[in-house]
């Protein structure tokens, strides 16, 4: 007898469907531990199998991390993220380093050409935070902080498909960047970015890519640093 492809249930898909959205939405954000089992048979008024299999399903996807004993997680906000978290977990951090490098130097440059003045706006306040979050000595804040505000110069390019990449490899950034900085904030570890901004908000795309590119090297490795 031949083998057929089984048919997930409608229901199973539409339950899938919700939680994907409220993961792409940002609604439960990375990092974010999603509601329980029995909250989300709760809240969805459906079977708890159902429920399981499309958790599974996003697990299985990579969107999702199931940890026993403390709950479920998001990792990636799509599948592509997902595939990246997993592929390059333990890529060598030089390569890592480079790559982030290349793609937030050309951002960076485009950026300075493209800038609107709700881009300046939004860079200014999310130095302000990153400034904050280092202040405060929290390095997890610190991490989400310095992340957002290199997306926040990569959304600046105005470039779709440069800024999805990015957002793709996000998971993968944030995780090195997580390594690189450790559990406590070390003062010769800080990296100005101001100049980056400034250089943003001055049109020198040279200045701005030059700034960027350095960026990604600052870190408190020393095989890692150019030169």
């Amino acid at each position: 007898m031949p083998l057929t492809s089984p048919r997930r249930s409608a229901l199973a898909d539409q339950v899938i469907a919700q939680l994907r959205a409220q993961i792409t939405s940002g609604e439960w954000p990375v990092g974010a531990r999603i509601p329980t089992e029995p909250e989300l048979v709760e809240e969805l008024g459906v079977a708890r199998n159902t429920v399981r299999e499309a958790v599974r399903a996003l697990a299985h996807n990579g969107l999702l991390d199931i940890r026993q004993g403390s709950g479920t997680y998001v990792v990636a906000t799509s599948e592509l993220a997902g595939v990246m978290n997993r592929r390059f977990a333990e890529a060598d951090p030089r390569h890592v380093a480079e790559l982030r490098s290349a793609l937030e130097a050309e951002a960076a440059r485009l950026a300075a050409q493209r800038r609107t003045e709700q881009d300046l706006r939004q860079l200014d306040t999310l130095l302000e935070r990153r400034e904050a979050a280092w202040d405060s000595g929290a390095a997890e804040a610190f991490v989400e902080a310095d992340a957002t505000l290199h997306m926040a110069v990569v959304a600046a390019s105005h470039n779709e498909v440069l800024a999805e990449i990015y957002a793709d490899l996000g998971g993968v950034l944030r995780d090195f960047l997580r390594a690189d900085v450790g559990k406590v904030l070390r003062p010769e570890a800080h990296l100005d970015h101001a100049r980056l901004v400034e250089a943003i908000r001055a049109g020198d795309a040279d200045l701005a890519a030059s700034e960027a590119s350095g960026h990604s090297f600052g870190c408190r490795f020393p095989a890692l640093k150019r030169g």
